[in-house]
């Protein structure tokens, strides 16, 4: 059994947490997050720590406990520094670009494929091979990376697509001639 949740959170110097009947507000340098909290969860700011307790001891209740713990502690990391994924484009005239606050992606189809960030989520090409995700909330940075990856994932021949940097994309044999 995890003990995640019995861990206090601590609130960093520049982070400012606000909490207004089961909705959590977190304040800092890269952006502003809100997170709903669940009824079978109390919380408690204490301390510049926040303190997490179930009110229930069913299966369920445990299982969110830990998951709760988890996403408001990296409200609080998204909330002070924020998070990346850095995404690599590999293939012979495959490419991407910057057009104001809209990313497109010449990847070898007959269009092109344009992609909007939402709210609080940038999107930065350090070259026409090499697109940075940044922002303060970890699931959506993560969710649109993948929906770039998806774009053209890595095929498992020549490698070519886009995929996150340091990912390992497993290499098949080929077709053997005669």
């Amino acid at each position: 059994m995890s003990r995640i949740g019995k861990k206090p959170i601590r609130i960093l110097d520049d982070i400012k947490v606000d909490l207004k009947t089961k909705v959590l507000i977190v304040h800092g340098p890269q952006g502003t997050l809100e997170l709903d909290i669940p009824d079978s969860i109390e919380t408690h700011i204490v301390n510049n720590q926040i303190i997490l307790q179930k009110i229930q001891s069913d299966r369920k209740s445990k299982a969110v406990y830990g998951l709760y713990r988890t996403l408001i502690n990296n409200m609080i990391i998204g909330a002070h520094r924020g998070f990346f994924k850095h995404l690599v484009i590999q293939g012979v005239g495959y490419r991407a670009q910057m057009d104001k606050n809209l990313l497109v992606l010449s990847m070898g189809y007959s269009h092109i494929v344009n992609i909007i960030p939402p709210k609080n989520i940038y999107i930065k090409t350090l070259n026409n091979t090499e697109i940075i995700v940044s922002g303060p909330d970890k699931a959506l940075v993560g969710q649109i990376a993948a929906k770039i990856r998806a774009v053209r994932p890595p095929e498992p021949y020549k490698g070519k697509g886009i995929r996150y940097k340091g990912e390992f994309i497993r290499q098949k044999v080929g077709k053997t001639g005669k």
